[in-house]
């Protein structure tokens, strides 16, 4: 399955792939565009859009992508939902939950997006470990709930 979104991408276009690669489709293609191209390369590549205005998997009554994916695709996991939490968090101005993690996952965001990395993939193959590390930290988080 393919998946478009706006290029340069930062916490909520990182966190929606990962989430997709770990609880949707493990072998999903990612497509990163300017934002005036994502409707046209989605009917093009019959990609799913995300992340973008008006798309179904984008911010929607206070709430991000992540959410929404979470959401769309059921996603029934605790470490999940907590992990929805922080992304929210660092992603929308409208802090809903306020989770003391949010600020550093923002910080994370914004340090690798001023690395100077080749591209949109560079940016996921990278940061991935460290959602990966935030998922078992929220999973133990979970389990003390």
């Amino acid at each position: 399955m393919k998946w478009v979104t706006r290029e340069k991408v930062k916490v909520d276009r990182v966190a929606c792939p990962w989430l997709i690669k770990k609880f949707i489709d493990p072998q999903a293609e990612f497509l990163f565009v300017p934002p005036a191209e994502v409707a046209d390369t989605a009917r093009r590549e019959g990609a799913t859009p995300y992340d973008v205005p008006g798309a179904e998997l984008g911010h929607h009554d206070g709430k991000c992508s992540f959410e929404a994916i979470v959401a769309k695709y059921r996603i029934d996991d605790p470490a999940v939902a907590l992990l929805a939490r922080i992304v929210h968090g660092a992603d929308v101005a409208a802090d809903l939950y306020g989770r003391p993690e949010a600020p550093g996952l923002k910080a994370i965001a914004e340090g690798f997006q001023q690395m100077g990395l080749r591209d949109d993939h560079e940016v996921l193959a990278l940061e991935f470990p460290v959602y990966d590390a935030l998922y078992v930290y929220c999973r133990l988080q979970a389990g003390r709930a």
